[in-house]
């Protein structure tokens, strides 16, 4: 790599002096001539949490399940003494099930409550809005794009409920 004509890529060293073009594969276990920037091996911390999240929930739902079908008896012949009552295998998933709702109503709610009355002129005009500038441009060979603008209710009302023919 000490000519100053090689290019590098992550797969090949390609050399691009006039002499003649030598393409070299890299030995992969070679650390030495290692390409990318150094410290960027390994998982990502996203990956380890997703696989870690994952297994967990595996083992969590198995022991629920466990807990909640295997008969007392075949609990302590394998040495489990201590767990839950019954009831909280049939509980906690009903409490779970009602606070989603609860939380998907009170957000439906909220979203509701901020929304503007259908006769308010916030649903038409806010801050952002744009009024139609009177754009003529100046030669009558070039038709250069028109300033950015909102389109009027009006307008709109009119190629949609007119009979054009």
């Amino acid at each position: 790599m000490a000519d100053p004509l090689s290019v590098s890529s992550p797969r090949r060293i390609l050399n691009l002096s006039k002499k003649r073009a030598v393409v070299s594969f890299p030995d992969p276990d070679d650390k030495a001539n290692s390409f990318g920037i150094p410290g960027e091996h390994g998982p990502k911390p996203s990956e380890v949490y997703g696989f870690v999240g994952s297994i967990s929930t595996v083992v969590a739902t198995v022991i629920f399940l466990v807990w909640a079908y295997v008969p007392d008896r075949c609990l302590h012949s394998i040495g489990i003494f201590y767990y839950p009552s019954r009831y909280w295998a049939v509980a906690m998933p009903t409490y779970i099930m009602v606070t989603v709702l609860l939380a998907l109503g009170f957000y439906l709610g909220l979203n509701l409550m901020a929304t503007p009355p259908p006769t308010s002129l916030n649903t038409i005009f806010d801050e952002y809005s744009r009024e139609p500038s009177s754009f003529v441009p100046s030669l009558k060979e070039e038709q250069p794009i028109e300033p950015i603008s909102d389109i009027g209710v009006n307008h709109i009302n009119d190629l949609m409920f007119n009979d054009v023919m």
